[in-house]
């Protein structure tokens, strides 16, 4: 992921949904503008979601997902609905894909019950309008055949996004000229050659407030800071320890990860779950979920560093189970306490889908950054820059 990238999870993502033979793949190739779909006449022959990230006027970087047809039928069949039902998870905008000159079936009347329980932005799209006419208010008649109401389903879809004011990652926290202190340890998770994403989106809206962001590594940190002062120091979590003892308490001090948790998850909830690992016994069942999917090292965070702060703190080995990527527990029942990542590769409808699905199974859930201030002492410390966060 380069800096001149939109992240995956930072992108609009508007997902097609409906029956099979609907016209729905085709429709998406229209509204692309590229051939993202396989067109057949044969029924399901979308058979897993199709994902695309691409730049689409006049609404900017989207994420684009057409799922197989939901009346798809068979073992098989389910285990598609079972996949695009998971979609809704993270879907910003839903584009229902029915047919001209037809009444609406059940399953998409359930559909529309679905988008409106989740208070989720949908349009309803009446296909092969050059088939069939209709004027049903408030739908949008398009054929993908011959390319007509595109254009207004691109802008009413457009509309529904609003004129909301990007969330802030660091940008409320500095301003032109302030200096910011992001420590980058080098260690053998690090990726070679690159910085990782928390990473790149904090130097972005660093840059783009006007502050003067610098890097250095937990074991320059020292000499740095005896070469600049900056208005706030930013680390990566698993260093939180090391970092702590070098900052002088009058500097402010976070971490990518807490910064992350504010942005796109609930900060205030993850602070608040960080003390259930005090009530942890032998055996408890403990989730520890990422977002990302990647090889885990020797001394991976998640799988390694972690499990041994929590030991050395609390002297309890739980039993732990770890997902990445889409992969999150349908049924969280059993489990203790959840342990999440910042969740950058994930847009922020589905880490607070995450979120919500603890919350209602009564599981606390923390976030890595605020355990691991948490497990070193420096909670307080940690979210003190963040207004509205003190304790």
């Amino acid at each position: 992921m380069g800096m001149n990238s939109t992240p995956s999870g930072e992108r609009v993502h508007i997902a097609f949904f409906g029956l099979c033979n609907t016209g729905k793949s085709s429709l998406v190739n229209a509204f692309t503008n590229q051939e993202l779909s396989i067109v057949s006449g044969y029924k399901g022959t979308t058979t897993d979601p199709v994902q695309k990230s691409m730049e689409l006027l006049p609404i900017g970087p989207v994420l684009i997902i057409d799922t197989p047809g939901l009346d798809d039928t068979g073992a098989l069949g389910e285990l598609r609905v079972e996949r695009t039902l998971k979609i809704l998870r993270k879907t910003d905008i839903a584009i229902l894909v029915s047919e001209a000159g037809r009444e609406l079936h059940p399953v998409e009347d359930e559909l529309i019950k679905l988008f409106e329980d989740r208070k989720l932005p949908w349009i309803l799209v009446l296909n092969k309008g050059d088939l069939r006419e209709d004027s049903r208010p408030g739908a949008v008649v398009t054929s993908a055949l011959k390319g007509t109401g595109i254009e207004e389903l691109k802008e009413k879809t457009g509309a529904l996004l609003g004129k909301e004011r990007p969330k802030p990652l660091v940008s409320d926290l500095c301003g032109e000229g302030d200096l910011l202190m992001l420590v980058i340890p080098i260690d053998k998770a690090a990726p070679k050659g690159r910085l990782i994403l928390p990473q790149q989106m904090v130097i972005r809206d660093a840059l783009d407030s006007g502050a003067i962001p610098v890097m250095a590594r937990d074991t320059e940190l020292e000499k740095a800071l005896s070469l600049v002062r900056p208005k706030l120091v930013i680390t990566d979590s698993q260093a939180f320890g090391k970092v702590s003892r070098i900052v002088p308490e009058d500097i402010p001090l976070t971490s990518f990860s807490i910064l992350m948790s504010r942005y796109k998850g609930d900060l205030r909830r993850q602070i608040d779950a960080v003390t259930a690992v005090d009530t942890l016994k032998d055996g408890d069942k403990v989730l520890i979920a990422e977002g990302c999917t990647h090889h885990r090292q020797c001394d991976d965070i998640g799988s390694v560093k972690i499990p041994r702060w929590i030991k050395e703190r609390t002297g309890v080995e739980p039993s732990y189970t770890y997902t990445s990527g889409t992969g999150y527990p349908e049924d969280l029942s059993g489990y203790k306490m959840i342990i999440h990542c910042g969740g950058c590769m994930l847009n922020e409808k589905e880490m607070k889908h995450r979120i919500a699905k603890a919350v209602k199974a009564g599981i606390p859930i923390a976030n890595y950054g605020t355990l691991i201030a948490y497990l070193n002492g420096i909670l307080q410390r940690s979210v003190a820059p963040l207004p509205g966060y003190s304790f």
